[in-house]
């Protein structure tokens, strides 16, 4: 259960059934998201594709009959309506083409009646509609896919289409079992499940069938019961670049910078191409200052031996080596920069000491020590005013029913730092608390009801913690620990069609998509899974990847419209 393999395999698929030949790509805006996420530049071009075409773009070119074209778009009515504006007016020789998930007779049709100089060989289902972030990771790239707590139309059906074309793709015959508390998960596994009754006949011919092992199941939750994740700051390498200088498609943006180099704009982050990023994902901070440190010592020892150049043997030598010394110094320069922006990001906006107090607000319940210690950094103007607000907003989910609530004196403070944002600030932890407040939480997030977690947090707390930032673990892991051991309640997560002969058989291969996306502490969390259970295999999925900011921008879309019914004390926000 690979979906970099899975994306990979069918664009390699694509490049070679056109065979031997100058060839050129013609993707959408969504389609080109998905081969960048998987392939470099360097490696698409040796495989004879040399040129890059967006469809909705009108080529300067007009006339490119000795190229053969490979065509990779979503099927959706306007790529068909663009494609057919193509195939009338043919600029290249061949045409083959493949469309990213299942596509209707009658666009088909349409197609064929353009096609009138018989330019196309070949016509073709993969299904590599989904962005592929990691080998057990996977997203839609969708931030707000609810308005006013309903699906919008068009992101539930991406979604479902996307999941259909994931489950076809690793070649799952998986059983839907969704949230029952949550409208959003139950409207989007009816789809899925319809849109796999309609497929049946592609999914038995795509797909064996085995009914030794119990079934591989599709999990799909709600973002809202577990609202703490999201807003925490991190300290792992992938994590913490997305929550201080954002990951968009494998992609960190650093033109912000004052005297960064030209080439270090704009970087790739990606686990597949980049060997010390892929060693170093998901090692904390301080760890990474010290393989920084070996990395640059090691490049400094190749540099020193480059620059004895004194025979034709070193000469040989120098040329055979120079790309892989230039591709280190190219490594070295990358990380360095990204690691020394975190580095002043940190010490910059007080984050130790902001992190700390969010992880005990997150583990720990103390209202008195913690209330004193927010009011404080509150008041602190080295602290941002979005971390304050979040330090907020944890406060008001974590002391909800608390009888020393203090959250509309919090909020005042907040008012009183002002700045520009003042307004903004405010409103965002009252928003959290209505959105995803007790009332809207199916899962005990604090696990202040289940006997067992509560013991389980005394003893963690008679032990000590080992990083008090990173002492929180997502309620994910809880909820996928519970489906591998077949805990997973079914009248809390029904299977949808009633299939319960396979309740209580323990799933080996497990899909788990949330609604309202994921996070990078998630994604280490089922990276750690499937490596303390041997034949377990967890993907992760969501609508998006969240860091803070885009998470806020969630809820507000979710609450866009709602009135307030959890929160009305609260006044003047």
């Amino acid at each position: 259960m690979n979906v970099i393999q899975a994306v990979k395999m069918y664009i390699t698929k694509m490049t070679e059934e056109s065979g031997p030949g100058m060839k050129v790509i013609l993707m959408d805006k969504e389609t080109t998201s998905i081969v960048s996420m998987v392939y470099s530049q360097s490696e698409i071009l040796q495989k004879e594709v040399y040129l890059f075409e967006r469809i909705d773009n009108l080529s300067k070119f007009d006339n490119m009959k000795h190229m053969k074209c490979i065509v990779y778009l979503r099927p959706t009515s306007e790529n068909i309506a663009l494609l057919s504006r193509e195939l009338r007016c043919p600029k290249y020789g061949v045409y083959f083409i493949y469309f990213s998930n299942v596509i209707s007779k009658a666009d088909i049709k349409t197609l064929a009646e353009c096609d009138e100089q018989e330019a196309v060989r070949e016509v073709q289902e993969i299904f590599a509609d989904y962005l592929a972030v990691d080998r057990h990771l996977f997203s839609f790239n969708i931030v707000g896919c609810l308005h006013g707590r309903s699906w919008n139309q068009q992101h539930l059906q991406r979604v479902s289409q996307g999941l259909l074309a994931l489950l076809l793709s690793l070649k799952k015959r998986a059983i839907v079992r969704y949230e029952a508390s949550s409208e959003p998960c139950a409207r989007l596994a009816e789809r899925v499940r319809d849109l796999l009754r309609r497929e049946t006949v592609l999914i038995d011919n795509n797909i064996p069938f085995n009914g030794d092992v119990p079934p591989p199941q599709l999990l799909i939750i709600d973002r809202r019961d577990d609202p703490v994740t999201p807003l925490l700051n991190q300290w792992t390498y992938q994590a913490m670049v997305h929550e201080l200088l954002t990951i968009n498609n494998n992609r960190v943006s650093l033109a912000h910078l004052p005297d960064v180099h030209k080439d270090f704009k704009e970087v790739v982050l990606s686990s597949e191409q980049d060997e010390f990023y892929a060693k170093n994902l998901y090692s904390n901070f301080g760890e990474i200052g010290q393989t920084i440190k070996s990395l640059m010592e090691e490049f400094q020892r190749k540099a020193k031996s480059h620059q004895k150049v004194e025979s034709i043997a070193d000469m040989k030598n120098f040329v055979e080596t120079y790309p892989l010394f230039k591709k280190m110094s190219g490594t070295v320069t990358k990380h360095v920069t990204v690691v020394g922006e975190l580095s002043a990001c940190v010490a910059r906006h007080n984050l130790l000491e902001v992190s700390e107090l969010e992880q005990e607000i997150a583990c720990q319940s103390d209202h008195a020590k913690h209330l004193q210690r927010l009011k404080a950094l509150i008041a602190k103007e080295s602290v941002r005013d979005w971390d304050a607000a979040r330090l907020v907003a944890l406060y008001a989910l974590r002391y909800e029913k608390h009888a020393g609530n203090a959250l509309p004196a919090l909020l005042e403070l907040l008012r009183a730092r002002g700045g520009g944002a003042g307004g903004e600030c405010v409103r965002a932890p009252v928003l959290a608390l209505e959105w995803g407040g007790a009332h809207a939480r199916a899962a005990d997030l604090f696990g202040l009801q289940d006997a067992v977690k509560i013991t389980q947090r005394l003893f963690k707390g008679l032990k000590g913690v080992e990083n008090i930032y990173t002492q929180h673990t997502p309620l994910l892991k809880d909820t996928i620990e519970d489906l591998i051991k077949g805990k997973l309640r079914e009248n809390l997560y029904p299977t949808l069609g009633g299939d319960d002969s396979s309740y209580g058989r323990r799933p080996q291969d497990i899909i788990v998509f949330i609604v309202g996306g994921v996070t990078y502490e998630e994604s280490l969390c089922v990276h750690q899974i499937n490596q303390a259970y041997p034949g377990v295999k967890v993907v992760l999925g969501g609508t998006t990847i969240h860091n803070s900011t885009s998470f806020m921008e969630e809820i507000k879309s979710a609450m866009q419209g709602v009135h307030r019914t959890h929160t009305r004390h609260i006044r003047n926000v």
